[in-house]
């Protein structure tokens, strides 16, 4: 089985934004619910593993705010409107996983596209930052899909497979993510393209997830980049 492209998730896949990500939400905190923040700040933003922790046990990013965060779900709402407006603005450093350069590279004749819920001006900053943009055909992130048709919703695959590809018909692609969500998003982009091609869904437990609990389950499970060079191989 021939793989005719990778696909991505950016946030806890390709980079380790938790530190970027904390900051952000408690400058959203003390902008909604300044009572959830200093001595009263959750114990999930206190640090990186509680972060990853509570990020992968939820089943989306309403779902923390709500039941980790302890919002409500107007503020909830309120303070989502502020997330693109604080991640192009935030500064905080961002790091690709150990690995990862070498993997794209090793891998580089195949094409690589991005999935994301990150701004693709933040994406493609960083990409070009550490000189692995190249590998990449396609970026697609929040702000090129409405809010609607964000992951788990399909559209955001859909657009990325069209940069990409004059067709749709025939062709396998690998979707890697992080987060339950994003096998969920995998399923959805199978059934919305033709009969004759396959979505892949690969999970990487690197950044802290446990795929193996997650009630709709991956093809493939990964603990490092390293083993998505072996897995790919045998898909080529």
């Amino acid at each position: 089985m021939k793989l005719d492209a990778i696909l991505w998730d950016y946030d806890g896949t390709l980079v380790n934004s938790v530190p970027k990500n904390i900051d952000i939400t408690k400058c959203i905190l003390s902008e909604i619910v300044p009572h959830l923040t200093g001595d009263n700040l959750p114990h999930w933003l206190q640090s990186e593993a509680a972060y990853h922790e509570a990020n992968h046990a939820a089943k989306n990013w309403q779902e923390l705010y709500v039941k980790f965060y302890g919002m409500s779900e107007p503020e909830m709402l309120a303070a989502g409107s502020l997330w693109g407006k604080h991640q192009l603005s935030n500064t905080t450093p961002v790091k690709l996983f150990s690995g990862i350069d070498s993997a794209i590279h090793e891998l580089s004749a195949i094409p690589h596209g991005i999935c994301s819920q990150n701004a693709s001006t933040n994406i493609i900053k960083v990409l070009t930052e550490v000189r692995i943009n190249a590998c990449f055909k396609a970026i697609i992130g929040y702000d090129d899909i409405a809010q609607h048709n964000q992951k788990p919703s399909p559209e955001g695959g859909l657009i990325c497979l069209s940069n990409m590809f004059d067709k749709l018909e025939d062709i396998t692609v690998m979707y890697i993510g992080d987060h339950e969500a994003d096998v969920q998003f995998a399923r959805n982009l199978q059934a919305s393209l033709p009969s004759t091609s396959k979505v892949i869904s690969t999970a990487v437990a690197y950044s802290g997830a446990t795929p193996e609990i997650w009630s709709t389950q991956p093809d493939f499970i990964i603990q490092s980049p390293r083993e998505l060079i072996s897995l790919c191989n045998l898909n080529n």
